[in-house]
């Protein structure tokens, strides 16, 4: 059900809000990256400016950055305090490999990773993890987060009310909440394609 955001949100009916902030914050800060952040912060702005949920998109907005911000903090602190002792390379979830994309990600961009990443699916799980792993500067990693979190909030829910004024928006919100996953997940492909063919012509080389 939480794969399917229009029904998870009005399933809820007053506590979408509450179910909003509880699966933006798992998937910030205890490292379940494949809950539907984007497709569902979407859809709760386009279900909030059409009515259908009884809340301000405000509430939508405010809620989901403070869920989004406390679950960066969450992620740096494991981090800091655990680092990669959270991690094994033949975990299911929380695979060494996976934490290694994220800190050559966050080493490659510095502290606007932390705004990339946001944006990102899985990405944004792992980024703050591998701040506070890096032990990067705290008030550093506030600021970028903050930031991250208040743009990442802003402009997918705005999107949704934006783009819920099209009426064949509204009625295909499942289509949609499909293609926003796509969308998001298409840069990961595409690099862990291109690392793959990297990999494949080093061997032929190499042979």
């Amino acid at each position: 059900m939480i794969f399917d955001p229009q029904s998870f949100l009005t399933g809820l009916g007053p506590a979408a809000l509450i179910g909003l902030g509880i699966m933006v914050f798992i998937e910030s800060g205890l490292l379940f990256p494949f809950l539907p952040g984007d497709s569902l912060l979407f859809t709760a702005g386009l279900l909030a400016s059409s009515g259908v949920l009884h809340i301000p998109v405000w509430s939508v907005i405010v809620v989901a950055f403070v869920a989004a911000a406390l679950g960066d903090q969450v992620g740096y602190l494991l981090g800091h305090r655990f680092g990669r002792r959270l991690f094994k390379p033949d975990a299911r979830l929380l695979k060494t490999r996976r934490l290694d994309e994220a800190e050559a990600f966050f080493a490659k961009y510095g502290g606007p990773a932390l705004i990339l990443g946001r944006f990102v699916p899985v990405v944004r799980t792992y980024v703050p993890l591998a701040a506070g792993t890096s032990n990067y500067h705290y008030r550093k990693f506030l600021l970028w987060n903050l930031t991250g979190a208040a743009l990442w909030t802003i402009i997918v829910s705005v999107l949704g009310v934006v783009l819920g004024q099209i009426a064949f928006v509204r009625t295909h919100i499942d289509i949609l909440a499909i293609l926003i996953v796509i969308v998001s997940v298409l840069p990961i492909v595409i690099s862990g394609l291109l690392r793959y063919r990297k990999s494949r012509q080093r061997s032929s080389i190499e042979e």
